[in-house]
């Protein structure tokens, strides 16, 4: 017996086709693995290097007993460091002193903790002398202050002022505005002369005439004939 063959009609066969084409190619674009993320590792950022001799600065002011933000350095044409002013002020603070070569005059620079503004000028004494007159005048940024014989130029700073003070009669006021402004934080190189070394010098031997130059160095305890 011959069975006769459907056909289907073409109208149904064309969405069949279309279905099966669309079906392979998403399988073809999927993924033939597990689904995998990318990692972005990001590289922390830096941290601001240290100012050179900063650290050297810290370590050499806390051997002193000095905090490191009040040290300061300044400058004035004929004026040197004594290297044997420079110490503590008050609780934390630093001062250090300059001489003039020639006529022996001192310009004293002194940071401490504080402030300094129009109502305590007057109430503050210059050069640390209590009881005494005290005079004010504002200059720029700075305080021109006069006392006990004293003149003196303040800069408040950020929690600390900055003082450089003089004699009236030894220093003029143009020169000690000059130092006062060119008071600034030191670097490595002012850092270094500015302050003591840290590290405790080495002992000095001591060498004793008594001594010989052989043996276990025992002192020689000899007598002479008789002693």
């Amino acid at each position: 017996m011959i069975r006769h063959a459907r056909v289907l009609p073409v109208l149904l066969l064309a969405p069949l086709l279309l279905t099966a084409c669309g079906s392979e190619k998403a399988d073809a674009g999927a993924p033939s693995g597990p689904a995998s993320a990318t990692v972005v590792e990001e590289t922390p950022a830096e941290s601001p290097a240290e100012t050179p001799g900063e650290g050297e600065l810290t370590v050499r002011a806390q051997a002193m007993g000095v905090a490191p933000e009040l040290v300061y350095v300044t400058e004035a044409p004929g004026f040197t460091l004594a290297e044997q002013s420079v110490g503590v002020l008050g609780d934390d603070g630093f001062s250090a002193t300059w001489v003039d070569g020639d006529t022996n005059a001192l310009l004293r620079l002194a940071v401490d903790r504080g402030s300094i503004t129009a109502g305590t000028c007057l109430e503050q004494p210059v050069g640390d002398m209590s009881g005494e007159h005290t005079t004010c005048e504002r200059d720029g940024d700075a305080w021109y202050r006069t006392g006990a014989g004293r003149h003196e130029y303040a800069l408040p700073e950020d929690g600390h002022v900055v003082r450089v003070s003089a004699e009236q009669d030894a220093v003029p006021r143009d020169v000690l505005r000059a130092a006062a402004l060119a008071a600034h934080r030191p670097d490595a190189a002012e850092t270094d002369r500015l302050l003591p070394s840290a590290e405790p010098p080495s002992p000095t031997p001591v060498e004793r005439g008594d001594l010989p130059p052989f043996g276990d160095g025992a002192p020689d305890n000899n007598v002479d004939a008789g002693g």
